[in-house]
């Protein structure tokens, strides 16, 4: 894996956490998941992260 590759995963996975953590205080963007554990919580994130990582290889497979 290149290095700007890492810095995109790295950027996504920063944003999409201080949106969780710190920008959504009224619960308008995430408020769908307040009822959900903390188990369920961590397997929506790990399959949204696997998920874009297979889509965004998936798309630069023709430039590496």
């Amino acid at each position: 894996m290149q290095m700007g590759a890492f810095t995109v995963y790295l950027i996504l996975i920063a944003a999409i956490v201080i949106d969780f953590f710190w920008l959504d205080v009224e619960q308008k963007r995430w408020g769908w998941m307040k009822n959900w554990s903390r188990l369920h919580k961590g397997l929506f994130f790990s399959g949204f992260i696997a998920v874009t990582a297979c889509i965004y290889i998936g798309l630069s497979l023709n430039y590496m």
